[in-house]
Order: C-alpha cells, then sequence, then structure tokens
C-alpha cells in the first residue's frame, strides 16, 4: 500500500474517535461581540406629500428562500441555476458563511480544535438583523469573511440590496426555528456522502489553501459529526429534497415553476381570489417607472399609459366566458378553438375611466360604453351626477374602467348602479392600471363576485387618501390639465 494511502488512513481512523460536538471547550466558551447589520448609507428621499398610512403586512414582502444540505452537497449550484432561471426578477444570495464568527487570538492557537461545523460557529442574530432588513426594503452590509484569517474583513463587506426573491444559503440555516420562519420555501440538496467528501477535498485545498490531511481530519472530527447530529436532522423542516443537487435539472425546474407562481401573486391574492394582478416584466415595470416620474412629457405619459391600459384590458378579457368552436383552416383542416363573448360593454368611470375605451375599443371592434360620473369631494358620501349607459346592459359582461383604485367609495357607487340596474355582481369586471389595497379590500368585501384585474399594487394610501406611491391625478395628466 504507498506511504500517502496509509497516512491518509491513519488521519481518518485517528480522527473517528470521540469527539467534541460543542463549538469549543469550556475555555472558550465566550463568544465573540457581534457587530449589528449596518444599513446602506443612501436613504430614501421623503416625499413632499403627507406621511403614508403604512402597515407593515400591506408592503409587498419578498420571498425567501432557505437552500440547505451537507457540506459540498451542491447548495451552491441550485441557488445559481434558481437565479438564472428567474433572470426577470431581482434575487440576491446570502450566505451563511459570511456570518461565521471571527476567532479569538486564543481560538486561532487552537483552531485545528474549532468545529465550525456547529450553529455556535455562527453569527445568527446578526443573520436574523439582515434577513429582516432585507424583507423590510432596506439594504444591509454583508459581511466578508476570510476563511484562511478565519477573521471578517474589517475594511470590505458586500452591500445587498432589496429584491424580489431572497435566497439563503447554508449547512445550519434550517437548525435555528427563527431563520426557519423567514422562509417562504425551504429546499434541501440530498447528496452521495462520498461524493460531498470528494468535492469538499477539492475545494479546500484548491479555495481555501489546505493540505489534504488537515482536511480528511477536520472531515472526521467535526463535519460528518455535524451533519449526523445537526444537518440531517434539519431535513425533516425541508419543503423539498433534491437528490443530487445540481444534476436534477426537473426538480430545480419545478421550483422556479412554483417561485414564479408565488411571485406573480400579491398577498392581498390569497385573500381575495377574484383580484388578478398581471405577471410582473421588465417591460411593465419599465412603464411604471415612467408614467409614475413626474418628469415625463405628456407625450410619453399617454404612450406609456397606453401600452399598459391596453395589457390590463386584454388580460381582463381573458376572464370573460367562451364557448368552444370549430373551424376550417386554409390548409382544409379542423381547428378546435374558442368563440369570443358576444354580449359585452364597457362603462367608464368620469373622467379618468375614459383614458381607457380606446385600449378598449381597440380590443373589441364596435363595443358600447356608457359613461357613470361621481362628483368627488373628500373619502366619503360620494354623490352621482349622471350615468348613461346600455339599455340592455343588464344581459351583458361589463368592463368597468378606472385606472386608479383609490379609497374604493366611488368604486362601490358605481358597481351599486350597476347592480341595480340588473347586472350580476359576477358579470363585472373591474380594471384598473393601480390599485390601493384599502380600495381592493373595500370593493372586494363589499362585491366578493366581482373580478378585479389591475397591472400593480401600490404600498397605502396616504394622509390625503391619494395612492402611494402612486402617480399623481391620471386624468389631469393623461388630458393635459394639470397646469
Amino acid at each position: 500500500m504507498p506511504a500517502e494511502t496509509k497516512e491518509i488512513d491513519y488521519v481518518m481512523e485517528a480522527a473517528s474517535g470521540p469527539h467534541f460536538s460543542g463549538l469549543r471547550l469550556d475555555s472558550l466558551m465566550s463568544a465573540a461581540p457581534s457587530s449589528s447589520t449596518s444599513r446602506s448609507s443612501s436613504t430614501p428621499t421623503t416625499p413632499s406629500f403627507s406621511t403614508p398610512l403604512v402597515d407593515s403586512s400591506v408592503i409587498k414582502q419578498p420571498f425567501v428562500i432557505g437552500v440547505s444540505g451537507g457540506t459540498a452537497s451542491g447548495k451552491t449550484t441550485v441557488c445559481d441555476m434558481i437565479i438564472q432561471q428567474l433572470h426577470d426578477h431581482r434575487v440576491v444570495l446570502v450566505n451563511q458563511d459570511s456570518f461565521y464568527r471571527g476567532l479569538t487570538p486564543e481560538e486561532l492557537e487552537r483552531v485545528h480544535e474549532y468545529n465550525f461545523d456547529h450553529p455556535d460557529a455562527f453569527d445568527t442574530e446578526q443573520l436574523l438583523d439582515c434577513v429582516n432588513e432585507l424583507k423590510s426594503g432596506h439594504s444591509v452590509h454583508v459581511p466578508m469573511y476570510d476563511f484562511k484569517t478565519h477573521q471578517r474583513s474589517k475594511d470590505s463587506f458586500r452591500q445587498v440590496n432589496a429584491s424580489d426573491v431572497i435566497i439563503l444559503e447554508g449547512i445550519l440555516v434550517f437548525h435555528d426555528q427563527r431563520v426557519r420562519n423567514l422562509m417562504n420555501m425551504k429546499i434541501f440538496v440530498d447528496t452521495d456522502a462520498d461524493v460531498r467528501l470528494a468535492r469538499r477535498i477539492r475545494r479546500d485545498t484548491v479555495e481555501r489553501g489546505r493540505d489534504i490531511s488537515s482536511v480528511l481530519e477536520q472531515y472526521a472530527k467535526f463535519v460528518k459529526p455535524a451533519f449526523e447530529d445537526f444537518v440531517l436532522p434539519s431535513k425533516k423542516h425541508a419543503d423539498v429534497i433534491i437528490p443530487r443537487g445540481g444534476d436534477n435539472h426537473v426538480a430545480i425546474d419545478l421550483i422556479v415553476q412554483h417561485i414564479r407562481t408565488k411571485l406573480g401573486q400579491h398577498d392581498l391574492c390569497k385573500i381575495y381570489p377574484n383580484v388578478y394582478v398581471i405577471q410582473s416584466t421588465f417591460q411593465i415595470r419599465g412603464m411604471h417607472t415612467l408614467i409614475r416620474d413626474q418628469d415625463i412629457s405628456k407625450h410619453d405619459f399617454v404612450f406609456y399609459s397606453d401600452r399598459l391600459i391596453r395589457l390590463v384590458v386584454e388580460h381582463g378579457l381573458g376572464h370573460l366566458p367562451f364557448t368552444e368552436k370549430q373551424i376550417v383552416t386554409p390548409t382544409g383542416s379542423f381547428y378546435t378553438g374558442v368563440d369570443f363573448c358576444k354580449k359585452l360593454c364597457g362603462v367608464s368611470i368620469v373622467r379618468s375611466g375614459e383614458s381607457m375605451e380606446n385600449a378598449l375599443r381597440a380590443c373589441c371592434k364596435g363595443i358600447k360604453i356608457g359613461k357613470i360620473l361621481i362628483h368627488r369631494d373628500g373619502d366619503n358620501g360620494k354623490q352621482l351626477i349622471y350615468e348613461k349607459l346600455p339599455k340592455d346592459i343588464s344581459e351583458r359582461h361589463v368592463l368597468l374602467l378606472d385606472p386608479v383604485l383609490a379609497t374604493g367609495n366611488s368604486a362601490n357607487q358605481a358597481i351599486e348602479l350597476l347592480i341595480q340596474k340588473g347586472v350580476p355582481e359576477s358579470h363585472i369586471i373591474f380594471l384598473n392600471l393601480i390599485s390601493a389595497p384599502e380600495g381592493i379590500h373595500c370593493v372586494c368585501k363589499r362585491f366578493p363576485s366581482l373580478k378585479i384585474v389591475t397591472s400593480e399594487i401600490d404600498v397605502a394610501l396616504n394622509e390625503e387618501f391619494r395612492v402611494i406611491p402612486g402617480l399623481g391625478e391620471f386624468g389631469d395628466r393623461y388630458f393635459g390639465t394639470d397646469d
């Protein structure tokens, strides 16, 4: 047997005897003080209008994914594949390894006795602060840990910005219940132990400058026992277990599909199943960025508003009933499709709602459009001023048009009028560009069978009952009367 093999076998055998699963010896039990997570120095500019009446539950929460598994199981590969497939969303990766505690001089002298795979090796409190800050929409400074010196960098850090998806990756991210409670999805990457050991040897020798004997000694003395004591038991908390890690493309595709579904679903959509938000893309968010900008020209405001309105109208039409229809194509083949709903009309709430009429006419040739004018004075007691509706409106499905759903009081009065005219509540689809949560609550609680289709749900109403962040007085900006 070669001498090198004997040496490796000796190291493995010697290290696999009785071991201490704790972090330190009694003389090393005092933890190094944790540095609090610092927030980015850049702070949002305070708006000139009144402070929004924002409830923390109203703010759209990011989707938090926990990825755990044994050492070198392929967790980072799985995270990278998820990030690549979610390219049209903002995704950040937070590694638990960044939150290792820096070793004290005494611990550095006995670094070979230090268990880096024990839960106490990590600054879990700082990790919790970091994730909570990101979930609150704040940027954070994540520490940078040097695996050669076993210290955090004092002069550098990694700034992580708030995002749509937060991926928290590490061997022990499922160990602490407080960390688990922050996650929307928990993934365990399950890989054969021999494969993990081979990967660990390659990584630690190439990337972390260690010799193979020390890697094997640490594996047998700390890594393998810690896996059995802490990592493997946490597997029961996983929602999804991925065998073979990054090689399992089917599992990762299914996970990404589930994440996309959840990202497209606002929290209010879970409460009110008849509220639909069109799937967000960079195109849609880009157009929202333009029309919300106070410095945009009137021409560009109208152009991009019309594009968004057209998307909302098309999505709303998709919720109308259809009948199956079979036709013959020019090739003489049969094609089974659907026939559009014939009994349809639009009703615009004057005057902002009139901005949505052109898009509706472009989608539905010759459609009848009625009008409702409601006097807006304060947040309550709105009075109907004028209505002109098709005589047979009770026999039609109605697309109610108003680009901004704020308090919901005007909308409720318009809907009540339609119901009085004989329109079934379930035959009304309310189309908006943006909606405030307060307006959605107001309308959906009163008319649960009505459908709402919008392109974005904003944060809240401020003290002046304006949608925040909003886009101002839509009608004035669209028709050029805001000067």
